[in-house]
């Protein structure tokens, strides 16, 4: 148990750096992140992704179509194990999944808990542009984790705009990370735990 909330510390602690890295670097399209603890039979993930990668914009959702492609849009987000596709042999399931949208004025709302507002927001020409990004966090219990051995990522299937996801994984032997790109979807993980 202390592993385990130890790994979910980590991967909790992590994103704030992460956020506070991602805010700081130039907007990037096409780039995706993605943390990952196992600890044990525990599976938690956490997803981060431009609104342009996900529904082709970034900008809020003004008219219908554009909210009904942010629905469809989390619907699809709220379902990691059709994006994130873990060997079945290590029988994994969901146990709790969320998945929103989140504009740029939200990240400079939570500038109080320690967030930079993003550098780029002058760098757009167009003053009604704002930034979206989608947030899914995952956790998944997996019967035989021992046996998982890879992820294929399915979510680029999913999300044509996406170009690379950074990954992040923790887990009771150390950090990793790796560059998952669309031309070679999936990542072997064997070994890791």
């Amino acid at each position: 148990m202390k592993n385990t909330t130890a790994l979910l510390f980590i991967l909790t602690s992590a994103p704030v750096y992460a956020e506070s890295v991602r805010e700081l670097n130039a907007h990037e399209h096409g780039l995706g992140e993605l943390n990952i603890a196992i600890d044990g039979s525990t599976v938690v993930m956490e997803l981060f992704a431009p609104g342009s990668d996900i529904v082709g914009f970034e900008y809020e959702a003004k008219n219908t179509e554009d909210r009904a492609a942010v629905d469809a849009a989390v619907a699809t987000l709220a379902k990691p194990l059709d994006l994130f596709v873990l060997n079945a042999a290590a029988e994994c399931n969901v146990i709790k999944s969320s998945a929103s949208l989140e504009s740029e004025d939200e990240h400079e709302d939570h500038d109080e808990h320690g967030h930079v507002e993003h550098a780029d927001a002058e760098d757009h020409e167009d003053a009604e542009t704002s930034h979206t990004e989608f947030h899914a966090e995952y956790t998944l219990n997996c019967g035989d984790p021992e046996k998982l051995a890879g992820i294929e990522f399915a979510y680029f299937d999913a999300f044509p705009n996406a170009l690379e996801l950074e990954v992040q994984i923790v887990t009771s032997t150390g950090a990793q990370a790796f560059d998952v790109e669309r031309e070679t979807p999936s990542l072997n993980i064997r070994g890791m735990f």
